[in-house]
């Protein structure tokens, strides 16, 4: 098989949670642990920091990796999902995987593909694996899929678990409570291994103080410890007891502030462990991180004459940080390309979002999208108006044959609406 055939194979062959939703999700790590069997455990041949949290696990993962790659290790960083090519979830120093070894990886795995039937993110995490162990990495950032405790990147036993932020998303395999989803967060706590929780919520920071106890793991609450004052878009303060230093990110969004806690408290527990990592190196990183590693779709520009930004966030809490992103962007009228997937609370995002922008509702081309007339009604109940233009390129296209150069385009609500924009 080419590289096109064998992602069609994998398509076709294994389910896969961001395309059908909840049928794919596996509640176990049995599928994973064979696969990595199969493979000789090459997760035990690299250090590892697993990163974990509802909102900020993929921002935190990328400035982790910017920062050890800035400090002369050579990196791996796994994430999910892809937003253009598969190749995206899987990455040394910035490189995505070659298609070369996925399609050799997917042929030397096809007996046990066949005989162990596993999900498409678990053959992914051990295809990540097993080219980390290739490439001869030093340590690797990986981020879980979904959840933590039953997650398939849980099979490794990292030196340092990150968490960073609880929110509502996933209730109908995670839970019904903000301590419910906490829990499973929580399963990536490792017996002596030191955890750094990024943000301190009062209703579940007994859920990681009890995980820890059970583990014997040391627990920082990072936002404890750094007080972060955004400065400007892009600068800001953190005052580390009575010493304070300021830090420029390429991440765009207030919201980065808490995920910043997060990682200098990570930064800290990893020297603590030996690593040499310079405060240029943080600088470094925290400035480049999406030259250094390639990220998309986090409050990305990616047009002026009207202002179009997109961004991925899609729950809850992803949602009130975009609104809050929005208080800085002067602009005269909002135009919002907007999409969901089926399986969310969409009735009480919709109710978060103005009311006086004009929407653009559109439907991204998954099986899990909600069918864009279902979404329109919905929005009408909630107060929203707009039009309905179901391919999302066509739906940025009307936006901005609509737009003055001083409005502001947005495009969001689905990471799958992003991920088809042809401008990104």
């Amino acid at each position: 098989m080419n590289y096109q055939e064998t992602l069609a194979y994998l398509y076709k062959n294994l389910p896969m949670f961001q395309r059908v939703g909840a049928i794919a999700y596996k509640k176990d790590l049995t599928n994973t642990l064979q696969l990595c069997k199969a493979l000789g455990n090459p997760h035990h041949t690299f250090k590892s920091l697993h990163v974990a949290g509802t909102n900020g696990k993929g921002s935190s993962s990328h400035m982790l990796a910017a920062i050890l790659q800035s400090a002369g290790y050579n990196t791996g960083l796994y994430t999910s999902p892809h937003l253009k090519e598969f190749t995206e979830r899987i990455k040394v120093n910035g490189s995505e995987i070659s298609q070369d070894f996925v399609v050799d990886f997917v042929e030397r795995m096809k007996p046990s593909i066949e005989t162990i039937k596993p999900s498409f993110f678990e053959i992914t995490v051990a295809m990540a694996f097993d080219y980390f162990a290739h490439e001869h990495i030093d340590v690797a950032v990986v981020e879980t899929g979904l959840g933590g405790r039953l997650d398939s990147t849980n099979v490794i036993t990292p030196c340092l678990s990150l968490i960073t932020n609880i929110s509502w998303d996933h209730m109908d395999l995670l839970g019904d409570t903000l301590p419910k989803i906490a829990f499973e967060k929580a399963g990536i706590i490792k017996v002596g291994v030191p955890v750094v929780v990024s943000e301190y919520q009062p209703e579940v920071a007994d859920v990681f103080r009890i995980k820890t106890t059970e583990t014997n793991s040391k627990i920082q609450f990072a936002s404890e410890e750094y007080q972060i004052q955004s400065k400007q878009p892009g600068t800001f303060e953190v005052i580390d007891h009575d010493h304070s230093t300021t830090y420029t990110l390429d991440l765009m969004g207030g919201y980065q502030k808490k995920n910043l806690a997060g990682v200098l408290a990570a930064v800290d527990q990893l020297r603590s462990q030996g690593f040499k990592i310079s405060e240029q190196a943080v600088r470094a990183g925290l400035a480049n991180t999406t030259r250094l590693t390639g990220l998309k779709g986090r409050w990305q520009t990616i047009g002026t004459n009207p202002l179009t930004i997109c961004d991925t966030g899609h729950n809850e809490s992803g949602i009130q940080e975009i609104l809050e992103n929005l208080k800085s962007v002067p602009y005269r009228q909002l135009h919002w390309v907007w999409g969901m997937v089926g399986d969310k609370d969409v009735s009480k995002i919709l109710s978060l979002l103005p009311k006086d922008a004009h929407y653009y509702f559109c439907q991204a081309s998954i099986p899990r999208a909600m069918q864009v007339e279902a979404l329109v009604e919905k929005a009408l109940f909630a107060g929203l108006r707009g039009e309905t233009v179901k391919d999302v390129n066509q739906a940025l296209a009307q936006a901005r044959l609509k737009s003055n150069p001083d409005d502001l385009i947005l495009i969001g609500g689905s990471t799958f609406v992003v991920a088809e924009l042809n401008d990104l």
